[in-house]
């Protein structure tokens, strides 16, 4: 009997399924499964003295917003959603503060509210040199590539040296037009208000291509346009964009993003990103046939199996969920105890370039992580060039022999020279493969090198 009480709701979504057709009920338990992971609960972060009392002191943040579907625009009803709106809601869960969306028209429009200081921060900027002037960027919570979009007809845009000699139609002060227009000067670049200026251009054949984000290309089908290839070494970094002179609020934002819990992340992108085609509509004719041919099969072992595969699927994500927060937790514990340690760490790849420190590396080299991040040490003014070149080369060399390297040496730093005991080592991923080093060194002061233990030059 218990058997049969369990069946029952199966058997009525069995009937259903079948008078409304398959296609359209998958789409709507789609929906309402992110619809059910959209609530979620906020969660407490450790908001410092200083910041809870700019929090009571600026309880309103102003928010310079364009829309941009999916990432952020206003529905039916002229309220602001999409991903980066249900991002802030969360954030203001998590710390208390109120975003008042102010809507700008264009690049242009908000990129001067932020200068002037009528706003506060944006959601929608990518990154790049002319806007670190005047704006600060948090940590990145997601991203997307550039896509080149051309006229149906033509070639398929592969990349930008297909542009040569050509007009290239981007909205006013892109992310990508000062690299264009220094690494490509032979493009002849047209600038407009909005992307929908940018397509319309392409369309009539003024412009030949246009670049957009990748997500925001697929969503405006046209037969007079064409995706084509996303631009090889331009993904784009999702951030949110702050003011300058504002520490506090960067700070906070940073603190919500990092405790922004992984899974409530992903579920927010399925939401808004997941299946951006378009889903065909079945004819009637289609609808008969396939009710024809499967409809009694289908709908026979549809039940069953469907009880069987909800709870294994619940089990799945369940552990799954554990999982990732095991690991989320486990990553959290080496990156405060890394940085908890007052010695200098760091940690770079197979070329020599950093990937990682501390901030006691950063304290002893006068630096900031994300100024030489990516870099190898002759490539950032971080050391003399002669013991950059060194150490580089020593880096090189434990790579090709993996060796580990443990010496008290004496080296020459910007400020003077230092007595310190430094010590590298290689490390390895799961597998077995060499990854890069792992290194950091002590500084002994004034006392004396020991015989014989000076690191091999």
């Amino acid at each position: 009997m218990r058997f049969l009480r369990g069946f029952r709701p199966a058997m009525c979504w069995i009937f259903l399924l079948g008078t409304l057709g398959f296609g359209p009920c998958g789409l709507a338990a789609q929906l309402a499964t992110y619809e059910s992971r959209e609530s979620v609960v906020g969660t407490a972060i450790g908001l410092d003295a200083l910041e809870r009392q700019w929090v009571r002191e600026h309880p309103k943040v102003i928010v310079a917003s364009m829309q941009y579907p999916l990432y952020l625009f206003k529905d039916e009803h002229g309220h602001w959603v999409g991903l980066n709106n249900d991002v802030l809601n969360q954030i203001s869960a998590m710390t208390g503060l109120l975003f008042i969306h102010e809507e700008s028209f264009s690049t242009d429009q908000l990129l001067g509210r932020l200068e002037s200081g009528e706003a506060d921060m944006s959601t929608t900027l990518a990154m790049n040199d002319p806007r670190k002037v005047f704006l600060d960027f948090s940590h990145a919570f997601g991203g997307s590539g550039w896509a080149l979009v051309g006229r149906s007809g033509a070639p398929l845009l592969q990349s930008l040296e297909q542009l040569a000699k050509r007009v290239l139609v981007l909205p006013s002060r892109h992310a990508l037009e000062g690299i264009i227009r220094r690494d490509y000067p032979s493009i002849e670049i047209r600038s407009v208000k909005t992307y929908g200026e940018a397509r319309a251009l392409v369309e009539s054949g003024e412009a030949y291509a246009t670049i957009e984000n990748e997500i925001g290309a697929q969503l405006f089908p046209s037969g007079l346009l064409r995706v084509g290839e996303l631009l090889e070494g331009k993904w784009e970094a999702d951030h949110l964009a702050v003011r300058k002179g504002q520490p506090k609020l960067l700070s906070i934002l940073n603190k919500a993003l990092e405790a922004f819990p992984a899974h409530e992340l992903r579920a927010i992108r399925l939401k808004w990103l997941d299946g951006v085609a378009p889903i065909p509509t079945p004819t009637v004719w289609q609808r008969i046939a396939g009710w024809g041919c499967w409809a009694m099969a289908v709908m026979a072992i549809f039940g069953l199996l469907s009880l069987i595969w909800n709870r294994r699927l619940s089990a799945l994500i369940k552990e799954r969920c554990k999982a990732e927060k095991e690991l989320g937790d486990q990553l959290a514990f080496q990156h405060a105890l890394i940085e908890s340690m007052p010695d200098p760490i760091f940690v770079r790849d197979l070329q020599g370039r950093l990937i990682m420190c501390n901030r006691s590396y950063e304290e002893a080299l006068s630096i900031r992580f994300h100024e030489v991040q990516g870099r190898s040490l002759i490539e950032a003014d971080t050391l003399p060039g002669a013991t950059a070149r060194m150490l580089h080369d020593e880096f090189m060399q434990q790579v090709r022999t993996r060796k580990m390297r443990f010496c008290r040496r004496q080296l020459q730093f910007k400020n003077g020279a230092r007595e310190i005991y430094q010590w590298t080592v290689p490390f390895y991923s799961a597998d077995g493969q060499l990854r890069g080093l792992l290194g950091g060194w002590t500084d002994t002061g004034q006392r004396p090198l020991e015989s014989g233990s000076r690191c091999p030059q």
